[in-house]
């Protein structure tokens, strides 16, 4: 049997397939038996090679694997994934919402305009490619359109002959690692298993739980044998039960026993008292769990306190227990589990083991096979009380719960299957119940209403299970079954399911209860209200939208009609366990009523969509009276929470009345309790709701007619924003008309115009404000999002995003159109909608500017009155509010206070009144008949107004009142008052009147004072008082008194009077139909409908005179009588005093606005004149100077001191200066068009064409063959990596820069900049600095003393020239400017890496120093010109000029540059000038290298070092002279690399025709004949002779014409002179001219003083005649051209290398980036690194090079410095620019610090997508890609940038 294994299952599989295979199956057992053998260790390697062989039957494995997949039938994709996978969803081809698709299915399926995202799976998935259950056919791939399994052969018998021997043997052998492993934890600590020990079980189970998923994707066939297996009952009963005499078998069982006894919901220790069949309730023996699950609650009464909660652990208040009897017919749900098949044991321990993530991808990649999929789904719903009860227990519940959902998603999103196993597995009974199980554990004795009897029970938010939201995946289960209509069918069928649902909701009814701290401010501020908020929405409300959805049609009204009988016995039955009577308790609220709400939904559904009867559903009145005390409580409380009533609750309290209005929540919890509020108030008697709504409000005592009153339930700085609060409340009630009767469309709309309006909102902002998908897509009442898009196009239009070049990065956004401005913005819904108090001011804000903008009204407009949608015939009743008299007295007292100017009144209140009028003037009643009044008894307000009818009662005049006062109050004892208040009173305003309403206290007949009446005046009245006093003791109040007021007035007329008062005129209000009497109304009435408190008054007036002849009357009558005056505000002392809080801070306000806007608009000018006048530079300075010809000193500002002086040797200014190495100028190329970023493997970045690399090449290749010393004097360096410096054109004393740092180090505000480094930032513009650059105290010379032209001969000035040359620099004294030039020398050298300054082959030799110093100047010269555009044609000072300090940097330089003598011998200055001829350069001995010939050397650099070395400060004639001087080496060298280019023949020719001219007049400055000098003396060498090699080449290149050579010889000659010219600009403070770019050499030669002096601008100039040799031209060139002719006999390769330099570079680029995001996404987000050739975890790309990093890789760590920053540190010299490809943001690396710069890439809608949450297509935005260039290349991104962090090289 040990032969080799191929032959050995040949061999089997021949016996297996005979007839008799009896033999066969015993030799094949036997081998299994010692191959699979338990007590080996799992996952051995020769175990599972044995088990390959024998299924493969005696071929290779692969060979296997590919004959198997050739019968794949599967139509299904199937793939797995897990976390952190991206796949894609698409709601146009998806049937539900959870549908999924991995990335190859989406992009081989077309889905073109489809509404898709790309998403992260956060918990795990499979692809539903194929699945027509799932998604519509339409979006399947190519792959998965229905391959028809009828082209499939039917699989042969034999192939899988021995799989089906084999396999069941292998799933054993799992079981029993699985057995083993699991029972030590059982024993040693109860069963707190320890993530741990579970993991170290799985560790060596991996290899063969990794080969069964190998099989499995094998194809269908496989996985068809597979199912076989895992669901036959026989051969688990076989290997799994009978564990015969083997002892390690036995021991196994045992365990698995074991294990079973806690998966039940009830535990074995009872069942052995009640007999095992009959389910009683009991603890779970593994959990001592204290609470019941009623079982059989008939069979075996037990009483809920017969024993003590057994967990002392957790003492979280003491728990009452409770019983809920609910029965479950199910036994299965209440016993232990029974096993019958390999799959059920599997799933199992799968649960038992916390799910680990590769047996649950096992178990799913099986899915595809249908039979497997329902008895799969069956097992689950069998397992799945166990789960939670696993999940409870659990440590890492947060990952648990992802893998639970991961498998249920799949199984319960199919409906078919969803119905299936509800039928036959009771799985709707199951989930209820288990939920029901959960949410028992954590139940606590609700204290809502009366502490002592309070008998309900309700969730205790503190517990982990709902703070850590760990009921979840069974919540969202039962969200995902009930989508299904077939499914929620059964649901709202069963009465008993419902009931138990209701049971279940009522544990969060009341949760959460607040209290209302009076004395002391709460000491710890709970946070659970989080925990509250998201239970409800997500256990409550999903499940509730989730069942309304199958609530559309008038089929289904039975069920609604059983579903509200449900709620309303749920809240009877909650009423009397709460023992409530008729009064809330004060001082408490809770924001959960889910119980009120279920109720309130489904009515509205059953009257919107089912055309039920509304009043069939509504139970009487008195339950209508207890439905309405707790929503109104919530009401009245946010209006105190926002009075800051409830301060001493902390911040929470606040928190909680922010998410109960805000977007995700609000339709869920303000909707429906507004709801339940108006449909009360539409059927219970007006005058009881009105007066109940105020005395809520607390306000009841402000509303007397007296000047004074007394407040018994509110300080005197609450009564206003209470009242407001009130009147507010009522607005609402009685115009929103969200559920009363809006189309879905008009509720859309309006609810997109009010977010519209509070601001500008992105698309992805206003989706998720109007259609939350939180966390189910389908909770919204809202329809989906093709409505959403017309809408949004029908109501706003699009901002498309706009750059400020360094502001911030804007985003494309909807504003709302002009004409919904117009006619559509409803304040009442903004109020409604808004979260934070600032919005409803900001949406105000807006309209009055456009209202401004468009000429509609220029004044302070009122908030506009809107027309309201017609009410629903159900609601109709609701009007009769606006018509009750109780509210009318209400409008009447708030009408006179306000026009008697009574304290606690606002406009906001007067605007609230006047809209109700209004409102009860568009909803007038058809008369009734009278017969109420007759009938009732004589009520107090009858003898106010004699009807219920607003347009009556407006004209009904009122002459007494009687009130009770206090007895200092001004009316007693007096006239009826002529002021409004009096002395007497005091700030703290606690005085109080008489209550107003006796109407509450009527029906509850707790009169205090009888209505009395005066025989005499039939309109005297007593306001009886209530007893609201019962919180107060009754001694506090001062003695009230009774008074009369004579009044006098009615509605009208007291509104005509307030027209008066706002207008301030007497008589303003004129009648407009006195002049026309067509004129009442009718007219348009949008006209009237912007505008201020008159336009209202006028409409109000207006709209009663249409309504009733009488009021039109009244109205002529009182207008007609000479108004009184208005009374004046200043009569007494007392009244200013107690002038109205609010208007003092109003004008305190102004004030403040008013000095902001003075202070910012002095900063704006300071701040241009600061950016305009570079006042530091001395050389501006001195113009301002005196205009006569004496030497003038350059004075500076100090900024922190504020003095101003010279800068002087003993304290030195400095300018504030930024320090930054960068390589932009390295990073410049020669083509135009920027790299390509590659996105495919073909793609590839070559880096050699750079900048930087060409002068790398340059100087190794001088050094190699030249002297060191002299190769170091012949470049520049700094290309990359070199020091920029720049400053923004602030100066202080370096002294008090000290101090100043000194007390940013003692700061303990955490800075974005690191103060040790020397950061700081600039203490007047806030610009980021790191270092003072000390200005040179020189005297400044007259600029016309500079200009004066001298005649001295171009001779003269070369002696001088050497000579000052020769004075060697001394090292100036020890002054504190010498030491802080030194400092900041030393500043300059530490910006930039080692690497970058070290080019000397001797380590730390000073012409390293030198080197560096002089370039230093040249990168600042060469980036000015870079950020000029690349030329000087724009002339003038630009910003980049602006914030240049070369004046000052060059004096710092220059100071150092002279301590290093030149040598003598090799003075380049002597070598220009004169004819030395060198004999060592011929005759050299070998050991030393030749000098670097000067016809290699740099022109611009000799330029810099001959300047710095010479005395400061320069005279501009010695400065004209050097130019002069190294023109003509320049322009020697333009002509020998020209001479390269040409061909053989072209050389030839143009050497004879310049020698024909050699004798005309003035040779030397003849470029032909130069030219022709020039090649005869390089001809001499072997320079010319390599050239048959590119001959080819050369013949190709095109024919030089005289007019391209002049041009080449300018292009060569062009960048020094620009160099130059900006030197000169910055020494001499000369102009720069603006040209054209054809005339650019012409102007910078003359403006350098090249041009001979009798020049005319002629066409074709030549730029030979610039040329001023100082010795005679043939001569000198002879010498310089001997010096590489004797260089190219050795290497002529490298000296014609050499010779052509290449001298201009285009602008640096970014790499250009696809249009597209998913280009680069899908290549680089799964592309490996390079470095450590995994896949990065965050992917990133740097964009100047094109390099894939890991951003914060520990894999690819040097020495601490993550690769991101390493890298930018050799890219940049410490700037990066990366792309993090999961993010699409870009980040910036700056030195030390980070910061994120934001995206270039935006959707259709011109938002960023940061992390990709949205997945929408991402396109990239030019603009934003050119600010980042811009800012890159100009080095701003410390100036623009505000939010830096520091990365600690971590990135």
């Amino acid at each position: 049997m040990r032969r080799d294994k191929k032959t050995t299952a040949a061999h089997l599989k021949a016996e297996l397939n005979r007839s008799d295979n009896s033999q066969g199956v015993h030799q094949l057992n036997e081998l299994l038996d010692s191959v699979l053998n338990p007590e080996k260790p799992p996952g051995d390697n020769e175990a599972l090679e044995w088990c390959k062989s024998l299924l493969a039957g005696g071929e290779s494995f692969e060979e296997f694997c590919k004959t198997v997949r050739s019968y794949d039938n599967a139509t299904l994709c199937g793939l797995v994934w897990t976390a952190n996978f991206v796949a894609y969803r698409c709601r146009t081809c998806g049937i539900s919402p959870c549908m999924s698709l991995c990335a190859e299915c989406f992009n081989n399926g077309d889905h073109t305009g489809h509404d898709f995202n790309m998403f992260r799976s956060q918990a795990g998935g499979a692809c539903d490619c194929g699945d027509s259950n799932v998604m519509r056919d339409s979006g399947f791939c190519k792959r998965h359109r229905s391959t028809s399994s009828a082209s499939i052969p039917s699989v042969p018998k034999e192939l899988l002959l021995m799989s089906e021997r084999i396999l069941p043997r292998v799933i054993f052998s799992l079981i029993q690692y699985l057995r083993e492993g699991y029972c030590e934890p059982v024993l040693l600590t109860s069963d707190l298993t320890s993530e741990r020990d579970l993991q170290k079980v799985l560790q060596p189970l991996e290899p063969l739980i990794s080969f069964l998923e190998e099989l499995t994707k094998m194809g269908g066939a496989m996985r068809c044998v597979l199912t076989q297996v895992l669901a036959n009952q026989q051969s688990y009963k076989d290997l799994s039960s009978g564990p015969g005499d083997n002892v390690y078998a036995k021991k196994n069982f045992e365990k698995y026993l074991t294990a079973l006894k806690g998966s039940g919901l009830v535990s074995s220790k009872d069942k052995s008292a009640t007999g095992i069949l009959e389910q009683a309730a009991g603890t779970s023996s593994l959990e001592n769990q204290g609470l019941f699950l009623g079982g059989a609650a008939a069979s075996r009464p037990m009483d809920s306190s017969d024993e003590e909660e057994q967990d002392s652990t957790q003492v979280l208040g003491k728990r009452k227990r409770v019983k809920l009897s609910s029965s479950t017919k199910d036994p299965s749900i209440m016993d232990v589990l029974k096993h019958k098949c390999f799959l059920e044991e599997l799933l199992f321990w799968t649960v038992k083991y916390e799910f680990p993530q590769k047996m649950v991808t096992f178990l799913l990649n099986m899915l595809p096979d249908q039979e497997y999929k329902i008895a799969f789904t069956k097992t689950f719903v069998q397992h799945y009380a166990f789960i939670m009860k696993t999940l409870m227990r659990s440590h890492e519940s947060d990952t648990m719960s992802n893998r639970i959902v991961h498998i249920s998603v799949q199984l319960f999103s199919n409906e078919e299957l969803a119905r299936q196993v509800t039928e036959e597995c009771q799985l709707l009974d199951i989930m209820v119940a288990v939920l029901l199980y959960m949410m028992e554990s954590c139940l606590i004795k609700s204290e809502l209403q009366d502490e002592e009897n309070n008998f309900h029970v309700v969730v205790n938010c503190g517990e982990a299970l709902l703070k850590n939201n760990t009921y979840w995946p069974l919540v969202s289960d039962f969200i995902n079954i009930l989508s299904h209509q077939s499914v929620a069918k059964k649901f709202l069928e069963d009465h008993r399911l419902l009931q138990k649902w209701m049971n279940f909701v009522s544990f969060f009814q009341g949760m959460n209860l607040n209290k209302r701290e009076l004395n002391e401010h709460v000491e710890f501020e709970s946070q659970t209200y989080y925990a509250a908020f998201a239970a409800e929405l997500e256990a409550c409300a999903q499940p509730m939208w989730g069942l309304l959805s199958h609530c559309k049609v008038k089929e289904t009204q039975e069920y609604t009609r059983t579903v509200v009988r449900c709620c309303l016995d749920a809240l009877q039955y909650w009423f009397e366990t709460i023992n409530f009577v008729d009064e809330p308790t004060p001082n408490q609220v809770t924001f959960h009523l889910p119980l009120h709400r279920y109720y309130a939904m489904f009515l509205s559904k059953a009257v919107k969509c089912q055309e039920l009867d509304l009043d069939s559903l509504l139970p009487d009145q008195e339950m209508l009276m207890k439905l309405m005390v707790h929503p109104l409580q919530i009401q009245s409380c946010l209006s105190e929470i926002h009075s800051n009533m409830w301060v001493r609750n902390g911040l929470q309290i606040k928190g909680q009345a922010m998410t109960y209005v805000q977007s995700h929540f609000c339709n869920s919890m303000i909707d429906p309790d507004i709801y339940l509020l108006q449909v009360c108030a539409s059927r219970l008697d007006p005058d009881y709701f009105i007066s109940s709504v105020f005395e809520r409000f607390k306000v009841v005592d402000l509303l007397t007619m007296a000047s004074q009153h007394q407040n018994t339930a509110l300080d005197a700085e609450h009564e206003r924003p209470m009242l407001e609060g009130a009147l507010t409340f009522l607005v609402i009630l009685l115009s929103l008309r969200i559920h009363l009767g809006m189309t879905d469309d008009e509720i859309l709309r309006a609810e997109m115009v009010a977010q519209l309006c509070m601001n500008d909102r992105t698309h992805s902002a206003l989706l998720d404000l109007i259609i939350p998908e939180n966390p189910n897509p389908k909770s919204s009442i809202v329809p989906g999002s093709y409505s959403f898009e017309t809408m949004l196009s029908a109501v706003a239009d699009f901002k498309a995003p706009v750059f400020e070049p360094g502001g911030s990065m804007q985003q494309g956004m909807y504003t709302p159109k002009a004409e919904v401005w117009d006619r559509e913005f409803d304040p009442i819904m903004v109020i409604l909608r808004t979260v934070y108090r600032r919005d409803v001011q900001s949406a105000m804000d807006r309209y009055t500017a456009l209202l401004k903008q468009t000429g509609k009204f220029s004044g302070n407009p009122w908030p506009p009155y809107k027309e309201r949608t017609p009410l629903h015939p159900s609601y109709k009743g609701l009007m009769r509010l606006l018509h009750c008299k109780t509210l009318h007295i209400v409008l009447f007292t708030l009408l006179y206070k306000i026009t008697m100017d009574h304290q606690k009144m606002s406009e906001h209140v007067l605007c609230m009144v006047l809209y109700l009028i209004e409102l009860g003037l568009e909803n007038v009643l058809e008369e009734e008949a009278d017969e109420v009044d007759s009938s009732s008894q004589e009520n107090c307000h009858d003898s106010w107004f004699p009807k219920a009818n607003l347009v009556f009662n407006l004209h009904h005049g009122i002459n007494y009142v009687r009130v009770k006062v206090p007895e200092t109050a001004p009316e007693v004892k007096r006239e009826p008052p002529a002021s409004t208040s009096s002395g007497s009173l005091t700030s703290s305003q606690n005085s109080g009147t008489a209550q107003v309403f006796s109407l509450v206290a009527e029906r509850r007949k707790k009169f205090q004072e009888i209505i009395n009446r005066s025989s005499s005046e039939a309109n005297q009245v007593v306001r009886p008082k209530v007893s609201a006093l019962k919180w107060s003791a009754a001694s506090s109040a001062p003695p009230l008194t009774t008074a009369i007021l004579e009044i006098g007035e009615s509605m009208l007329s007291l509104l005509i009077k307030l027209h008066h008062k706002l207008s301030g005129k007497q008589n303003s209000y004129y009648p407009v139909w006195l002049d026309d009497s067509e004129k009442i109304v009718k007219s348009d009435s949008l006209k009237y409908s912007h505008g201020d408190g008159i336009t209202a008054i006028e409409r109000i007036l207006a709209k009663a005179a249409a309504h009733s002849r009488q009021n039109k009357r009244s109205i002529e009558e009182i207008c007609q009588k000479v108004s009184p005056p208005v009374p004046p505000k200043k009569t007494s002392p007392a009244d200013k005093k107690a002038m109205d809080k609010e208007e003092r801070r109003q004008k305190a306000r102004e004030r403040q606005q008013k000095l902001l806007a003075e202070f910012a608009s002095r900063q704006k000018s300071f701040m241009e004149t600061a950016m305009d006048i570079d006042s530091p530079d001395p050389d501006v300075a001195m113009e301002i100077g005196s205009s006569d010809h004496h030497i003038s000193e350059a004075v500076y500002d100090c900024v922190i001191c504020g003095q101003s002086g010279p800068s002087t040797e003993e304290r030195p200014a400095g300018l504030v200066v930024l320090l930054q190495a960068s390589s932009v100028l390295g990073h410049r190329r020669n083509c135009t068009e920027p790299k390509k970023l590659p996105t495919s493997e073909e793609e590839q970045i070559y880096l050699e064409d750079t900048c930087a690399a060409a002068h790398d090449v340059r100087i190794s290749m001088l050094q190699r063959y030249f002297k060191d010393s002299s190769c170091l004097q012949s470049i520049s360096i700094g290309w990359e990596g070199g020091v920029y410096v720049q400053t923004c054109g602030h100066t202080l004393h370096i002294d008090c820069h000290k101090s100043y740092m000194e007390s940013l180090r003692n700061d303990q505000v955490l800075q974005g900049f690191s103060v040790d480094k020397g950061e700081f930032t600039c203490p007047l513009c806030r610009q980021f600095a790191n270092s003072v650059l000390p200005c040179y105290p020189g005297k400044c010379v007259e600029k016309s003393l500079w200009q004066c032209q001298s005649n001295r001969s171009l001779q003269v000035l070369v002696k001088e020239v050497e000579e000052l040359q020769e004075q060697l620099g001394t090292f100036p004294s020890e002054t504190n400017l010498s030491k802080e030039m030194e400092s900041v020398m030393k500043d300059i050298k530490s910006t930039t890496h080692k690497k970058y300054t070290d080019y000397s082959k001797t380590p730390g030799s000073p012409d390293n120093d030198f080197l560096f110093m002089y370039s230093v100047v040249r990168t600042n010269l060469e980036l000015e010109l870079v950020h000029r555009g690349g030329n000087l044609c724009s002339g003038g000072a630009t910003t980049a000029a602006k914030r240049s300090c070369l004046n000052q940097l060059f004096h710092v330089l220059a100071m150092h540059m002279r301590l290093y003598s030149i040598d003598l011998a090799f003075n380049p200055w002597l070598r220009l000038t004169q004819m030395r001829q060198d004999k060592d350069t011929h005759t050299g001995s070998f050991e030393e290298k030749p000098e670097v010939p000067l016809l290699y050397r740099d022109a611009s650099s000799l330029l810099l070092i001959l300047i710095l070395t010479m005395p400061q400060p320069l005279h501009k004639e010695h400065f004209t002279c050097i130019v002069k001087v190294l023109y003509t080496l320049l322009y020697t060298q333009a002509i020998a690399a020209l001479s390269v280019k040409f061909s053989h023949e072209e050389r030839l020719a143009w050497k004879d025709s310049g020698a024909l001219k050699k004798h005309k007049g003035n040779p030397e400055k003849s470029w032909e004949v130069l030219l022709s000098h020039v090649i005869s003396k390089l001809s001499e060498g072997n320079l010319y002779y390599d050239e048959d090699t590119e001959q080819t080449l050369m013949i190709t290149s095109s024919i030089w014409s005289p007019h391209s050579i002049q041009y080449s010889l300018q292009q060569f000659c062009l960048p020094f002179l620009r160099i130059t010219s900006l030197l000169q600009h910055h020494l001499f403070g000369d102009d720069l001219p603006s040209c054209q770019e054809e005339e650019e050499f012409t102007v910078l030669a003359n403006c350098l003083g090249q041009l001979p002096s009798h020049f005319q601008t002629s066409h074709d100039f030549d730029s030979a005649s610039c040329l001023s040799w100082v010795v005679p031209a043939f001569d000198i060139i002879s010498l310089w051209c001997s010096e590489v002719t004797s260089f190219a006999n050795m290497h002529a390769k490298q000296a014609k290398n050499l010779l052509i330099q290449n001298t201009q570079w285009n602008s640096s680029r970014l790499l250009q980036l696809p249009e597209n995001y998913n280009t680069i996404f899908q290549y680089y987000h799964r592309k490996s690194c390079v470095v450590c050739t995994k896949v990065p975890k965050d992917p990133a790309l740097c964009l100047v090079c094109g390099t894939f990093v890991c951003l914060k890789g520990a894999c690819c760590k040097q020495q601490s410095y993550c690769e991101c920053v390493l890298h930018s540190q050799n890219c940049g010299a410490g700037t990066g620019i990366f792309l993090l490809i999961n993010a699409s943001v870009i980040i910036i690396i700056r030195g030390h610090r980070f910061c994120l710069w934001g995206s270039v890439y935006l959707d259709a809608h011109g938002e960023e997508d940061r992390d990709l949450r949205r997945g929408k297509p991402l396109y990239l935005c030019e603009e934003r890609y050119q600010v980042l260039e811009q800012q890159w290349v100009s080095h701003t991104f410390d100036h623009i940038n505000k939010r830096w962090g520091a990365h600690y090289n971590g990135l």
